[in-house]
């Protein structure tokens, strides 16, 4: 089940060069470049409207581009159908067959390919064996639950062998709890096969939890692309530090009040500390009065919004056993790290 991928000669299994996709007036995508590497779970991340699906759908071949170039492993596929790509797409409906058992869900693709019915059985059992569905191929999906589906689904994009895995907000239609349980899944089975993964999401934590690289989308374009860390900690504008978890964002004037450079910049909630009474803010911090005018109950953190005598407003979050009894209208001492201020590149001061 482990594709072959030849990493020798080629650097990319999907690039994009200045790609364009217009639907109507609206510029679904707008002149995007992008490279993602053989092997890599790669995530594109952002809200409805903003690109990041028609891009997928591009890869896949369900749409053809208007401008620009896109290669899959090398291979120009301008104008190919989706049948002739090196690519399988998991949609977040699951698409299953009602009146197909699950092992002739899964075989579905090889039978189409004209594999033989001995063959394709044999590959189909691997496959749900590999998505912890060993047994399973006489049921129909009405029997399964919607993480079993979503298994199911994966197994029959992965019984083909596609160098390329497309995942469409495959965990959407999960509850919470399963959903995690399917992200760890989902990146471990990444690793072992070594597969491309191309994953859509709005869920930021997904993204950032799964992904070795994450691509955030705003009206068509791709604003920010780096490792989750480097998104998160460092974001280059300030629709990227809103959009991925929350921080202040800080005009030039308000980040050098707080001990930061004179640029726009983002501080993360969890970056500002409570100071008791007495207690000296740690080096490299710059500690200040503040009033409280909102105080929020998280479960383990309580997250309080509090503004400056200068009228700089800040949300800090703070673990519940440090924040006490706050209520609207207490006077604190907050910390602010300056290496926590980061100035987004993006952003003109």
């Amino acid at each position: 089940m482990h594709a072959t991928i030849d990493t020798t000669t080629v650097t990319s299994a999907v690039r994009f060069v200045d790609v364009e996709k217009h639907f109507g007036a609206v510029k679904a995508v707008d002149g995007v470049y992008l490279s993602i590497a053989p092997g890599e779970f790669f995530a594109m991340l952002g809200p409805s409207g903003s690109g990041k699906t028609t891009c997928l759908r591009l890869i896949a071949g369900f749409e053809q581009p208007d401008a620009g170039h896109i290669e899959i492993f090398g291979e120009t596929v301008e104008g190919l159908p989706p049948y002739r790509r090196a690519v399988n797409t998991v949609f977040q409906d699951y698409a299953l067959f009602p009146h197909l058992s699950v092992g002739d869900n899964v075989a579905y693709g090889l039978r189409v390919r004209g594999v033989g019915r001995a063959e394709r059985e044999k590959l189909a059992r691997e496959a749900l064996a590999m998505v912890k569905l060993a047994g399973m191929e006489t049921r129909r999906p009405a029997q399964l639950s919607g993480g079993q589906r979503q298994r199911v689904a994966l197994a029959r994009a992965l019984v083909v062998r596609p160098k390329v895995l497309l995942l469409d907000e495959p965990l959407g239609a999960l509850d919470l709890k399963l959903r995690e349980e399917m992200q760890v899944e989902l990146k471990g089975l990444q690793r072992a096969l070594g597969l491309t993964f191309v994953f859509v999401t709005h869920d930021q934590g997904e993204a950032l939890s799964m992904a070795d690289r994450v691509a955030v989308f705003n009206e068509g374009r791709i604003v920010q692309v780096g490792p989750p860390e480097e998104v998160y900690e460092r974001p280059a504008t300030r629709f990227v530090a809103g959009f991925v978890g929350s921080a202040n964002v800080l005009s030039a004037a308000e980040a050098e009040a707080l001990g930061g450079a004179a640029r726009p910049s983002s501080l993360r909630p969890e970056k500002i500390a409570l100071l008791a009474e007495g207690q000296e803010a740690a080096a490299g911090a710059r500690a200040f009065e503040a009033t409280v005018f909102d105080v929020s109950y998280q479960g383990p953190v309580r997250r309080i919004t509090a503004r400056t005598p200068a009228g700089i407003a800040l949300a800090a979050v703070i673990p519940a056993g440090e924040a006490g009894a706050l209520a609207r209208g207490d006077r604190v001492r907050l910390a602010v790290p300056a290496a926590a201020l980061q100035p987004m590149e993006g952003e003109v001061a």
